[in-house]
């Protein structure tokens, strides 16, 4: 219908060759009266390459994890690649299916946010050894020599804790996820070692490991708080899910922040500010990391697996609100890096 070779279609759709102007309005006229759509698959077969890549997060429906997917798929448009999203619901026997379906849809590259589930992060060595790139997101497996991009976990919840300190708080629990996840482990010991540097003894009654099921995590709270006596000053909760928890124990035991107990959690928990009072957190760079990781990916599937492997970790922000705030602190919205 254009009149010209097969050749100068491709070219006009992959950009590979430049075509000249009259042409390129041919084909793509031709293009838009017959409605054509590229077979990918076919395209896949004869060169090997998908342009695809693709993502595992262990619960799309945490705030957190879209904006990661939001980021990543930024980037990978940027390259012309296209970004696969699934969800493993955090449990290791979803993650093996969806990294052998993700290889089935021949994708070149992924990107993982490892499961909960013990042992998940020894799924991968088969990937790996497959020769498909992998980047790890947010939970960091023990071993160094990976690709892996996060947040600076122990930085920033010493920050946390720091601001807590700060305002007169001496006895402060810490709500973690499960601790077998590296970054709760590092949040775990930026929280130890803030209370250090303020000399203040840690104390093992007000460090509470929990998991991402806010309702879990309410009833392991609730009779932490129902006794005045052993109740803590603040609370760091390390993770949304928790924070979530931690606040559905203060409805339970009848308790309101900052007026009882002062709260700080990790990660936004509403996108609309609409729980009152407002919620101090330290705000990860959610975007970024899921940005900064695909950027990687696309780098080691073009230019080899060579080289020392990307370490990554970026600053998170402290945004403080209504639940850490004492009646000695000024009433203005305030954000400290």
């Amino acid at each position: 219908m254009a009149g010209v070779s097969v050749g100068t279609v491709s070219h006009v759709i992959t950009g590979s060759v430049p075509v000249t102007e009259p042409l390129r309005r041919k084909v793509q006229a031709a293009i838009k009266r017959l409605d054509y759509h590229p077979n990918h698959i076919a395209r896949s077969l004869k060169t090997s390459k998908t342009r695809t890549l693709g993502i595992i997060v262990p619960d799309m429906t945490i705030s957190f994890f879209p904006q990661v997917i939001r980021g990543a798929e930024t980037a990978a448009r940027q390259k012309n690649y296209t970004l696969i999203a699934v969800n493993s619901d955090d449990r290791g026997d979803r993650q093996k299916e969806l990294l052998s379906l993700l290889r089935s849809q021949r994708v070149e590259g992924i990107l993982l946010v490892v499961a909960a589930a013990p042992g998940s992060t020894g799924q991968i060595s088969q990937i790996i050894e497959s020769g498909i790139p992998v980047v790890y997101l947010d939970r960091i497996p023990d071993q160094e020599e990976v690709d892996s991009v996060s947040g600076e976990d122990l930085k920033a919840a010493e920050m946390a804790v720091e601001h807590l300190i700060s305002l007169g708080h001496r006895r402060i629990a810490i709500a973690t996820g499960p601790l077998t996840l590296r970054n709760e482990q590092r949040r775990l010991l930026g929280y130890q070692q803030a209370l250090a540097l303020a000399g203040i003894a840690p104390e093992a009654a007000l460090i509470w490991e929990g998991n991402f099921r806010p309702e879990d995590v309410a009833a392991m709270c609730v009779p932490r708080l129902a006794n005045p006596a052993r109740r803590p000053d603040a609370i760091l909760s390390t993770n949304g899910p928790t924070g979530l928890g931690v606040l559905r124990a203060f409805r339970d035991c009848g308790l309101s922040t900052p007026k009882d107990i002062a709260f700080v959690t990790f990660d936004e928990l509403t996108v609309d500010d609409l729980f009152t009072p407002s919620v101090t957190t330290v705000v990860q760079p959610a975007y970024d990391i899921g940005f900064r990781a695909a950027q990687i990916l696309v780098e080691r599937i073009e230019n080899g697996s060579a080289g020392a492997p990307f370490t990554v970790r970026l600053p998170a922000t402290l945004r403080v609100r209504e639940s850490s705030r004492g009646s000695n602190v000024a009433k203005t919205d305030g954000m400290a890096k």
